[in-house]
């Protein structure tokens, strides 16, 4: 009786999945910078207050950097302090629910302390850590690294031209 590749023989499907991860790794080398490439595949943080986005106060979407999906909105994000870009809440969120946001939490001991990694939902890029120490409503504060987003500004809704009498 014939096998089907990865079925019955275990060995290759180990072969093509440990291929699958090596094309899929060279593909985010190619596609996005060093620094980025460390943050969101190796877990990596960038240096605190170095960020684009820290300072960065434009209405509009941070992105993931990798896939695009919609992560935060410009509304949710505040000044913690902390050196990097903080928001209240993820995009999609309703009251606590984050099931139809972007992200996922998942636990972290890496800080030195029981944390809570943040990761996009899509991809499973990382993008910072969550902490229960923000602003009210929601009393969170999402530490994310500036390397792991994109930015795309709101779209200036202009008035229609007035009708000429």
């Amino acid at each position: 009786a014939r096998t089907r590749r990865g079925v019955n023989n275990p060995d290759a499907a180990s072969t093509t999945l440990t291929n699958s991860i090596i094309q899929t790794t060279h593909n985010w080398q190619k596609k996005l910078t060093p620094e980025q490439y460390v943050v969101t595949r190796e877990k990596g943080t960038e240096v605190p207050f170095s960020g684009i986005y820290l300072n960065h106060y434009e209405v509009g979407m941070y992105h993931c950097v990798c896939c695009e999906a919609p992560l935060f909105s410009s509304e949710a994000k505040y000044d913690s302090g902390t050196g990097w870009p903080a928001f209240k809440e993820a995009h999609g969120t309703w009251e606590r629910d984050e099931s139809h946001a972007s992200v996922i939490r998942r636990p972290d001991n890496s800080l030195g302390s029981a944390g809570t990694e943040v990761l996009c939902k899509n991809c499973d890029s990382h993008l910072g850590h969550v902490f229960d120490d923000g602003p009210d409503p929601t009393g969170q504060r999402f530490c994310i690294n500036s390397v792991a987003l994109t930015f795309k500004p709101r779209e200036n809704n202009k008035p229609e031209k007035p009708e000429e009498n």
